[in-house]
């Protein structure tokens, strides 16, 4: 039998959470929801009332079960058990933002409109400065952090990739979570930083592979 730790009967929690409360508001909810808004906030997409109300905790099911699995079939998972509580963290305030961003829509189609261009920066802010904290103390594994070709070959291109990568999450939690004193531009606060920093890290790790061959 398998052993569940905390963090695993915490998000087994939010999953059963996400379809009891499903299953409570659907009654409540029109045939057709919105469920898409564009970059500035407008409602420019719909779906059935079921898909509506029921994909968010399906999703949480499979992403749960994913979680679950990574740790305990990676082929170096006794490195991920040396930074596994804050790998735990992170998937604990993942899911509670994925229940934040749940909220918004079942809300919306309430009538309470409160703009997804607030609740991303606000959210994904935090997440990605926790990300940074996370890389910061990953140890090379096959599934969670920074994976370039470069990265997966050197343990020492890993850790002085994750370091710096692991800062400029940080900055772009920070950046990001400014976008909600910019709610039409808040999508640019995400999306520039995040592909800054993907880009450059993975320059980098090239690079540092380059010399340490070298």
């Amino acid at each position: 039998m398998v052993k569940l730790r905390k963090s695993e009967l915490a998000i087994l929690g939010l999953v059963l959470f996400s379809f009891l409360l499903a299953a409570c508001l659907y009654p409540h909810m029109p045939e057709q929801m919105a469920s898409h808004w564009n970059a500035q906030g407008e409602v420019d997409g719909y779906s059935s009332k079921f898909w509506g109300v029921f994909l968010m905790p399906f999703v949480l099911l499979g992403t749960g079960i994913l979680f679950f699995a990574v740790p305990r079939i990676d082929p170096l998972k006794a490195n991920i058990e040396k930074f596994r509580k804050h790998f735990d963290g992170f998937i604990i305030i993942f899911f509670i933002i994925m229940l934040f961003i749940y909220m918004q829509a079942i809300l919306w189609n309430l009538g309470v409109k409160i703009s997804p261009n607030v609740i991303t920066p606000v959210t994904m802010g935090p997440l990605f400065f926790y990300a940074g904290f996370l890389c910061e103390k990953a140890k090379r594994n096959w599934f969670i952090g920074i994976r370039t070709p470069w990265t997966l070959s050197s343990e020492t291109v890993w850790d002085k990739t994750h370091k710096i990568g692991g800062k400029l999450f940080k900055i772009t939690g920070v950046i990001a979570f400014l976008g909600v004193f910019f709610p039409r531009r808040a999508y640019l606060f995400i999306l520039i930083p995040v592909l800054l920093v993907s880009l450059y890290i993975t320059v980098y790790s090239y690079i540092a592979y380059q010399k340490e061959t070298k």
